[in-house]
């Protein structure tokens, strides 16, 4: 009887313990979000990353996400690619139009782990404001939002996308999902 019990209370307590592991990892378009797996794994699963999965196969990015890293990745919504004008993405998965596409989603990563801390840490000690230096060689700009409570990021040309969900860990880097696509020069 004693044995029964303690084999009950073991396997309570592996029941208990895999679920809290389970729901302490973040949850991005619906799909749980594992550590354990890549930036690429990862997203495939997110319904709300659908268009930036496809642009980041159009271009052919795919094994580099998947790569060592570490990668910091402002990843934009479907939403984000919606507000483009009509027919630009569309036009951008064209074969000719690759190497836009490609300087585009490159401007969305930097070759680096930054979580949310380390980014609001350097906007203070830079005076309100942080340049990141993008894969694609370019510059993004982090700061406060103004109410103080979220980060927006601004790019080469003045748009602004807000980060709506922060520090996604992958086993390759971290995702910051944001609400716009940024476009540099």
């Amino acid at each position: 009887m004693k044995k029964n019990i303690l084999t009950l209370v073991i396997a309570i307590a592996f029941a208990v313990s895999a679920f809290a592991q389970k729901m302490s990892n973040p949850v991005v378009g619906g799909a749980e979000m594992y550590p354990t797996k890549d930036i690429v794994d990862n997203a495939v699963n997110s319904k709300d990353h659908t268009t930036l999965i496809t642009a980041v196969q159009a271009a052919n990015l795919v094994d580099v996400l998947k790569g060592k890293g570490p990668f910091t990745v402002f990843a934009p919504t479907n939403d984000a690619f919606n507000k483009l004008p009509d027919g630009t993405f569309m036009s951008l998965l064209r074969p000719e139009n690759k190497t836009i596409l490609i300087k585009i989603l490159t401007y969305h990563v930097v070759a680096s782990k930054i979580d949310a801390k380390s980014l609001i840490k350097t906007i203070k000690n830079g005076g309100g404001y942080a340049t990141l230096k993008t894969v694609s060689g370019r510059i993004l700009t982090a700061i406060m939002s103004a109410d103080m409570k979220s980060i927006e990021l601004v790019d080469e040309k003045g748009g602004k996308s807000m980060i709506t969900q922060s520090d996604v860990m992958q086993k390759n880097g971290i995702i910051h999902v944001i609400n716009s696509v940024m476009l540099p020069n």
